[in-house]
């Protein structure tokens, strides 16, 4: 919770030339809408709510903003959410490549490239086939739908029985999680 507070006034770029909201008022918006498309999968809510927080761990470092953060959550919020957040980059990689028309974010755009570009066909073939892949997909959407300024996406304080929750289930069997 502290990371996720520390995102208020944080940008993706140093100089706030990135996208129009903080990361704070960034990542209440993608866990938003992945709450309201996916409202039984918490994990992927969470993941929606800490996927960039490697801007805030490793300002300028666009290339490995997802590993970072998915290095920094995966202890606490597990695997899945980790791997969601570490796809959330090859998951637009993918989209530029299978939905050539579809629109970025200016930054969004400027930094596919230093992310390794539009995937080629065997890399969107190789990602395609992940077991996470299609929740990684739904992450990039609402990763490039949260981004509008203005918008009230209710505050950080709400999200933390989800974290719990989330982080709870982090250790005990397969079959007793769920988070999901």
């Amino acid at each position: 919770m502290t990371l996720l507070h520390a995102c208020r006034g944080a940008w993706d770029t140093p100089d706030r030339s990135g996208d129009p909201v903080d990361l704070h008022d960034h990542a209440l918006q993608t866990a938003a809408l992945l709450r309201r498309s996916h409202p039984a999968d918490k994990e992927l809510q969470v993941a929606g709510l800490v996927h960039d927080l490697g801007h805030l761990l490793r300002p300028g470092d666009d290339a490995a903003h997802a590993d970072h953060a998915a290095a920094a959550v995966g202890p606490l919020l597990g695997h899945r959410v980790a791997e969601l957040v570490r796809l959330h980059v090859p998951a637009k990689r993918y989209l530029a490549a299978t939905e050539p028309g579809r629109p970025l974010s200016q930054q969004s755009a400027l930094t596919l490239r230093a992310q390794g570009g539009v995937m080629t066909h065997e890399e969107a073939a190789a990602f395609a086939a992940h077991p996470y892949a299609e929740d990684a997909v739904t992450l990039r959407q609402a990763d490039d739908a949260g981004k509008v300024v203005g918008l009230d996406a209710g505050v950080m304080e709400d999200w933390r029985p989800v974290l719990e929750l989330v982080a709870g289930a982090v250790g005990r069997p397969t079959g007793s999680r769920t988070p999901r």
